[in-house]
């Protein structure tokens, strides 16, 4: 079968977001069981490439760059799901601005879209209850994970095993709802060392994490999933944080260190194949 990912930006354009990554490793595994992926950036999208790709299937990861007219006949003529990383169909993207996280219809945006997806795919349990709260559709499933390379999943591994100090890592972001200064005051409140980690490269960012024995991680809007936090508690982390987490609402969420890993080996293949049978034939 032959896949066009959609999406605003990709590990390629140097963009190292959970979504990002995630998505990279969506398309190697599925290359991998011997399927054919086209990457196209949203912005590049025309209706020509739609009509001569119509046969094909198509996974939407972000859209925000897609045309109108093209969104319309994406509708129209492609068979496709949707990749759900955050909230778009939000006018704002951001739930927490809402009681229950339930918007008004009038911040309700692209449902059409949405509904006539084959499926709509979300990170965990929490976030496809937001998705269904606000959308009220039938096509809405969760993942319950995300996805890493068994190169990256040997390496944590390998940190996992690393001895920590009593010290407690904030990822330093100056993106407002991520919260470092939540956390940095959760930590001098309760009198613990803490280290600032800036989000650089992606390999010594796991290491400086894996060094010492907690996070904390206090986020303003629900986090779909959050990489960060499962990343350390495949490291054998403890977590220091509040109910706007979707991994924690998961079953597996109870494992850490090698266990938690050998869960998120599973899950390659377990979310890989799932999304593939969405375009099976009946």
């Amino acid at each position: 079968m032959k896949f066009i990912f959609v999406a605003d930006v990709f590990v390629e354009d140097g963009i190292i977001g959970g979504g990002e990554l995630n998505n990279h490793v969506f398309c190697d595994i599925i290359i991998s069981k011997g399927h054919e992926v086209v990457k196209v950036h949203s912005h590049k999208l025309t209706e020509g490439f739609i009509h001569d790709n119509k046969k094909h299937d198509f996974i939407i990861g972000n859209f925000l760059n897609i045309k109108p007219s093209v969104f319309k006949l994406i509708h129209k003529l492609a068979r496709y799901v949707i990749y759900e990383h955050d909230h778009k169909y939000l006018r704002n993207r951001n739930p927490a601005l809402y009681e229950n996280f339930k918007a008004p219809l009038e911040e309700i945006t692209h449902r059409y879209f949405y509904s006539s997806a084959l499926a709509v795919l979300c990170q965990s349990s929490m976030h496809k209850s937001i998705v269904e709260r606000n959308l009220g559709l039938d096509n809405i499933h969760s993942l319950s994970g995300n996805l890493w390379s068994e190169e990256v999943l040997d390496f944590i591994e390998d940190l996992s095993k690393s001895e920590k100090k009593k010290c407690c890592s904030i990822m330093e972001s100056t993106i407002g709802h991520k919260n470092t200064g939540g956390s940095v005051k959760f930590c001098m409140l309760k009198e613990i060392p803490y280290e600032l980690i800036p989000s650089s490269e992606y390999k010594e960012f796991l290491k400086r994490i894996s060094v010492n024995d907690s996070l904390a991680f206090f986020p303003q809007t629900p986090e779909t999933l959050s990489r960060i936090v499962v990343e350390a508690r495949m490291m054998g982390c403890k977590i220091h944080t509040n109910n706007l987490i979707g991994a924690a609402g998961e079953d597996w969420f109870k494992l850490k260190g090698k266990e938690l890993v050998d869960e998120m080996r599973k899950k390659r293949n377990k979310i890989s194949d799932f999304i593939l049978s969405l375009f099976s034939e009946d």
